[in-house]
């Protein structure tokens, strides 16, 4: 037996993993993806027959769920991709900062103040309106892989 003393760093972070596998030929439209470390959404699926190599081909046509960049990824049908974890959240707008960040009411009572408002141009003008004219806004929050962003907007009435 040895009386040296061993320290172990750990650099990977605990909890759930950002994503799961799943067989590609079983990612249907409209599903998730993750192409070049980025989460998709896939908008086309096209399978090739086998080959003279015993493998069929699944050519994949994504969105980039934050960026709405277009990808593309051809992966062999009986092998495992990385398929996202998406998760959509509604949070009710409290306040909007003059430097881009929004103040969220979480469903336990809490704030979130660590999102920007959307880039996208017709939601961000909507939520800008709304806020302006005092309504009650319900902003719908899609994360995926460790990042955030605004997808969607409800009115709720006014407050």
């Amino acid at each position: 037996m040895s009386d040296e003393e061993h320290h172990f760093e750990s650099k990977a972070d605990a909890g759930a993993s950002k994503t799961y596998p799943q067989q590609a030929g079983t990612i249907r439209k409209n599903g998730y993806i993750v192409i070049k470390n980025r989460p998709c959404k896939v908008v086309e699926v096209s399978t090739s027959k086998t080959g003279k190599h015993g493998h069929a081909k699944c050519h994949f046509v994504a969105i980039d769920i934050f960026n709405a960049k277009k990808l593309e990824d051809i992966v062999p049908s009986s092998h495992n991709c990385d398929v996202p974890h998406v998760t959509r959240t509604d949070y009710q707008l409290i306040d909007i900062s003059e430097d881009g960040f929004v103040s969220l009411l979480t469903e336990n009572g809490n704030t979130k103040d660590d999102l920007r408002l959307p880039t996208d141009e017709t939601l961000l003008a909507q939520i800008k309106d709304g806020f302006a004219e005092g309504k009650d806004l319900v902003v719908t929050v899609m994360s995926a892989m460790g990042e955030e962003q605004i997808c969607a907007l409800k009115d709720i009435g006014p407050k």
